[in-house]
Formats: structure tokens, C-alpha cells, sequence
């Protein structure tokens, strides 16, 4: 089992950005892929962005163009950098890591979008 410690969320301004971190416990390189999730308040659980061991990126369609993901393997960190952010994007964003045994969460963090 691996700790993912997520970090960066807040509140900010339509048109703002965000960077949010996930560190974890041991090599990124160790898992199939990490990435991000996102839940709003009354919806499912939805993913964002995510990253392979080998480095192909997938995003959602609403994260297109505004988001990226990128990792950092000396500091063993998954970043999500969030550009122009909307009301829409307001949600507990959740950091994964998926290996042979199945996937490990984060605890969440807070993106509130507001003006």
C-alpha cells in the first residue's frame, strides 16, 4: 500500500489556476498509471487527468486544453496544474495510484471556484 499525501487546493477566482500535488510513500514509477479524480457535491465521481508509467496522459474532455499533468520521479510527485478555472470545476479533487493489487486514494482536497 502506498500514502498519497495531496496538496494545493483552495479557493480561487474564475479564470485562476491551481497547481495540486500528490506526493507519494514511494517511486511513481512503481505504479501503472496515477491521476486525478474529482467529486462534486450530488455527483459521481469523475476522472481528470491521468499519467502511465511510460508517460501517455489522458484527459477528460471538460480538462482539455486547461489542465496538465506531469510528475516529478526525484520527488516521487504527481502534479495536476489547472488553468482558467471554472465554477464548474469546483469539486474534492482526489489523487490515485494504480498498481497490481488495485488502486490507492488520497484523502481529497478542496477546489473552490468562486467569485
Amino acid at each position: 500500500q502506498v500514502q498519497l499525501v495531496e496538496s494545493g487546493g483552495g479557493l480561487v477566482q474564475p479564470g485562476g489556476s491551481l497547481r495540486l500535488s500528490c506526493a507519494a510513500s514511494r517511486s511513481i514509477f512503481s505504479f501503472n498509471a496515477m491521476g486525478w479524480y474529482r467529486q462534486a457535491p450530488g455527483k459521481e465521481r469523475e476522472l481528470v487527468a491521468m499519467i502511465t508509467s511510460i508517460g501517455d496522459t489522458n484527459y477528460a474532455d471538460s480538462a482539455k486544453g486547461r489542465f496538465t499533468i506531469s510528475r516529478d520521479r526525484a520527488k516521487n510527485t504527481v502534479y495536476l496544474q489547472m488553468n482558467s478555472l471554472k465554477p464548474e470545476d469546483t469539486a474534492v479533487y482526489y489523487c490515485y495510484a494504480a498498481g497490481p493489487l488495485g488502486r490507492d486514494w488520497g484523502q481529497g482536497t478542496q477546489v473552490t471556484v468562486s467569485s
